[in-house]
């Protein structure tokens, strides 16, 4: 097999992660975990399940690797396992009435000033801007997520999401637009 110019150095691990080998498969998780809480987080947004979701996103995986049959696919398909087990956990969460915890229990982001009140200052606005991006509708959420947390190109986005660059970059047109209104005179 030739190995062509954009080869994903992933591609090899999946391979020995299908071979069983539970070490690549501890490396792949930490590498990739990130960018599949994001999408979780995008679909879901509940920071507080995210984790949960997760793991049950990586139990899958392990379990059903061999079911991949193009090895270069690995992305999608976990994606598309991260945003459906999200969707599972959000209709789990409509289905038992559950209420989110609030945001106050949320831990607080390291500020880089030096005085409490700027440290407090800095804790209420990074609140309010977590507040406001689980308040997004899915529709815009999930792409504002994969662009602006996890770094994601447009085309990126558009091949996961099966939509058109064009719908991507409107949706985080609106995106945007709805976070501004949302956080007008607060942050």
């Amino acid at each position: 097999m030739a190995v062509s110019a954009n080869h994903d150095p992933e591609q090899a691990v999946i391979e020995a992660i299908r071979s069983g080998d539970r070490y690549a498969f501890d490396e792949f998780v930490r590498r990739q975990s990130g960018w599949v809480k994001g999408v979780i987080f995008g679909v879901l947004g509940d920071r507080d399940r995210v984790d949960d979701v997760a793991q049950q996103v990586w139990t899958v995986a392990w379990n059903r690797i061999g079911d991949l049959r193009a090895v270069e696919r690995w992305r999608p398909w976990l994606y598309r396992m991260a945003r459906n087990a999200a969707i599972d956990a959000g209709r789990e969460v409509s289905r038992n009435r559950v209420v989110a915890q609030s945001l106050e229990n949320a831990p607080a982001v390291k500020a880089k000033s030096k005085t409490p009140a700027d440290q407090l200052i800095a804790t209420e606005q990074h609140g309010l801007v977590l507040e406001a991006i689980e308040s997004l509708p899915a529709l815009y959420r999930e792409p504002f997520v994969l662009r602006h947390v996890e770094g994601w190109s447009y085309r990126e986005i558009g091949k996961l999401l099966e939509l058109p660059v064009d719908t991507v970059e409107t949706r985080l047109v609106r995106a945007r637009r709805l976070l501004r209104e949302m956080l007008q005179g607060k942050v």
